[in-house]
């Protein structure tokens, strides 16, 4: 679970990125769920758009992708969805959260 000076110091890091993926009208696919695990492992954050025609809203997304990748929440506000995963070595992160 993120403190909230976690997960503040993420939102401010996603401000900054483009979202690298999409749900559309397909919505939450198996390939998706693999895309996005690649990319989380790579990454650390990713910031997602929810599409209209995905016909569901971001917060309904983020706890169905947290909850298939292992993320964690960071915020859903809009149409924007934004994840984080700790790597599995700490000693490997990107993001220094401390």
């Amino acid at each position: 679970m993120l403190s909230s000076k976690e997960r503040s110091k993420l939102m401010s890091i996603a401000s900054g990125e483009d979202a690298v993926f999409q749900v559309g009208k397909a919505g939450i696919t198996d390939v998706l769920i693999k895309e996005l695990s690649d990319a989380l492992n790579a990454r650390e954050l990713i910031k997602i758009n929810v599409l209209p025609a995905a016909g569901t809203g971001a917060k309904e997304v983020m706890e169905r992708l947290c909850a298939a990748l292992g993320a964690e929440p960071v915020r859903a506000i809009g149409r924007k969805v934004i994840l984080y995963k700790r790597p599995k070595d700490p000693a490997k992160a990107k993001i220094a959260l401390s």
